[in-house]
């Protein structure tokens, strides 16, 4: 169940770093949740920053994140950059002491997830990443049905997630384009997967990957000429569970998919279905059916408790204030929240070895996360 937070006089005071992502979802997000008030912004460029700040009515505008850190008001931080620039921003945050709201994928590699883990430990720091699905209505109720034992002993689990946001060959070359900033599909849309698999159904205890790209080449407008991309945009995977359960992943960024993001559980008392057809909005939309052997699906009703309050039309604003919420309850608590940094440094550490599966072409067993980081 989803509870909104008991009301505190005291409203906790967030800068945002991140313009893009930060201003579609972060700002709006920030700025209509009860406990949270956006008081700095932060761009590279003064000028952009303060026209920002100007816009949104936010008090600050900074273009360093030393600068951001060093306001007393600024209590907490949201880090919605691309993924390169994630450890540094994070470290200055961490080690000032502030709370910090991150996006995925956590950082580029698992040792750069492992450290901020460890910073926002030592430093007392309340430290979530933006894995949103696990606050979605259709999502709860399905975990709900799973923990239930709906299933029984699972048997194969499914998933597609398919879509088109890189299928137009014009859409020029940029960051997501490049391995060593952290680009891809499977940085971008595979490192929420791996926490949702963690989240539902348990850790991993192998995997198989292998990573394509349809489109070799875009135009860069910085210089005019075709320049290569070295990202994958389609991944297959093939993962095994540690309770034994077999799972194929397919995610693609560049196909026109009816069905865009899928999740089947087939276990010998039933079957789950997931789905979502919303080609326009990754959040609103999800479904769920489910069946006995020898039975149709059917949909199962999501119960009022599990909506959203208030449903934005964009519906990646409507999950990031419940992600706001458990955030703020583990400020206030000063106690550690899940999903943490230790969430996100297991969803990076599938990444890493996915990318090392692609390379070598075989199965690479996945080690625990209590092994990386202790409990």
């Amino acid at each position: 169940m989803v509870a909104r937070l008991q009301t505190n006089p005291e409203k906790i005071g967030v800068a945002i770093v991140g313009t893009g992502f930060g201003q579609k979802v972060h700002i709006p997000g920030l700025q209509a949740h009860p406990q949270t008030e956006v008081v700095a912004v932060y761009h590279r460029d003064i000028n952009k920053a303060k026209a920002i700040a100007q816009s949104h009515g936010i008090p600050n505008a900074c273009d360093t994140i030393a600068d951001i850190v060093k306001l007393p008001q600024v209590k907490a931080v949201t880090i919605a950059t691309p993924p390169f620039l994630h450890y540094e921003m994070a470290k200055t945050v961490l080690q000032a002491g502030k709370h910090l709201l991150l996006e995925k994928p956590t950082a580029l590699n698992v040792t750069e997830a492992k450290e901020l883990y460890q910073l926002a430990q030592t430093n007392g720091a309340i430290a979530t990443v933006d894995f949103e699905f696990r606050f979605v209505p259709g999502w709860l109720k399905f975990s709900q049905l799973l923990s239930a034992d709906y299933v029984g002993n699972k048997r194969l689990i499914r998933i597609d997630w398919l879509g088109s946001s890189r299928a137009d060959a014009s859409r020029p070359w940029n960051w997501y384009s490049s391995q060593d900033k952290g680009g891809g599909a499977l940085g971008s849309l595979g490192s929420h997967a791996f926490d949702y698999i963690y989240w539902l159904f348990g850790p991993v205890r192998r995997l198989n990957a292998h990573l394509t790209t349809a489109i070799p080449t875009r135009l860069d407008p910085a210089s005019g000429e075709n320049k290569p991309v070295n990202t994958d945009d389609t991944c297959v995977l093939s993962l095994e569970l540690a309770d034994g359960t077999p799972c194929q992943l397919t995610i693609s960024a560049v196909v026109h998919a009816p069905r865009t993001h899928w999740v089947e559980v087939y276990g010998d008392r039933g079957t789950l279905v997931l789905g979502s057809e919303n080609q326009k909005d990754y959040i609103h939309g999800f479904r769920v059916w489910g069946s006995q052997p020898g039975k149709a699906l059917t949909e199962i009703e999501i119960p009022s408790e599990l909506m959203f309050s208030e449903n934005h039309a964009d519906g990646r604003i409507s999950a990031f204030i419940r992600v706001v919420d458990r955030w703020v309850q583990g400020i206030y608590s000063q106690q550690q929240i899940v999903p943490s940094l230790r969430e996100g440094v297991y969803s990076q550490l599938l990444m890493d070895l996915s990318h090392e599966s692609h390379k070598t072409a075989s199965w690479v067993n996945v080690p625990s996360l209590e092994s990386l980081i202790g409990k």
